[in-house]
């Protein structure tokens, strides 16, 4: 029996999330932890975490672009508890940028990753991969720029396991993916013949705000804790952030996939209930 049905394999990012947690569910005694890209890999993240009564948090990727020459990146940030610089040796060779700017553009980096994570997770501190199963997760893999440094960075850290999981990807792609070093397994729902965009997929592709982010993270925190859930997010009001300089150097949810980004906050229906 087909695991797909109807003109698209996924309904939404909660529907595509509960169906990738089912391929990965040969974890779950493992305890791992589950990573999601912001933003639009946050809501399957979710749907995985709660599946494998697992840990979940967001991984910030951002991009250290060239002098005078932004979207040329030299090489990307990677936070956690030990936020970790990724350098692309060929452009930094072929750049050469002057001495001292790399460092200078990984602190202020390193400044936009804290700032959104404490908008995305408050006071709470990274959750710890060293020594244990790391399971990464996306909506699905474009370019996968984002997810190979997000990747790269991971196995640098330590991590007992590495997995990422998407719902889909084009095949190119997704064996790049699996070729990284340190990666273990890559998991991925749908494999398409043609491939233009992620959008294409789902039925329902609205760009994540990240005033959905704070809410689910903070759902999986309370549900980690016992605790029951509240009705209205412990940070208040959220002001969106934008995509800024993530690795790609894009908007992941619409320009990505050639969409006119929706100017309005989506209704989240709470998952959790």
């Amino acid at each position: 029996m087909s695991l797909f049905s109807g003109h698209f394999p996924f309904k939404d990012r909660h529907d595509a999330g509960q169906k990738l947690a089912e391929s990965l569910m040969h974890l779950k005694d493992l305890h791992p932890v589950v990573l999601g890209l912001p933003r639009g890999g946050v809501p399957v993240a979710y749907e995985v975490a709660r599946a494998l009564d697992a840990h979940l948090d967001v991984l910030i990727v951002r991009k250290i672009g060239a002098p005078g020459h932004a979207e040329l990146g030299l090489g990307a940030v990677v936070d956690g508890q030990h936020p970790q610089c990724i350098l692309n040796e060929d452009v930094v060779q072929m750049v050469r940028p002057p001495e001292g700017y790399i460092e200078a553009e990984r602190g202020r980096q390193l400044q936009e990753i804290e700032r959104r994570r404490a908008l995305y997770c408050g006071a709470r501190p990274p959750v710890r991969v060293e020594g244990r199963t790391v399971i990464v997760v996306d909506d699905g893999i474009a370019t996968g720029g984002t997810l190979r440094t997000a990747l790269a960075a991971l196995a640098i850290s330590g991590p007992a396991k590495l997995v990422f999981a998407v719902p889909v990807a084009p095949h190119d792609a997704l064996e790049n993916m699996r070729r990284i070093p340190g990666v273990d397994e890559g998991i991925c729902l749908y494999v398409p013949e043609w491939f233009r965009a992620v959008s294409q997929f789902y039925e329902n592709f609205d760009q994540t705000s990240d005033e959905e982010v704070v809410e689910l993270l903070g759902y999986a925190a309370q549900e980690r804790l016992g605790e029951a859930a509240e009705e209205e997010s412990p940070h208040g009001p959220v002001e969106e952030l934008g995509a800024g300089s993530e690795i790609d150097a894009i908007p992941p949810d619409s320009v990505r996939d050639r969409r006119p980004p929706d100017s309005s906050l989506p209704q989240v229906d709470h998952p959790h209930r």
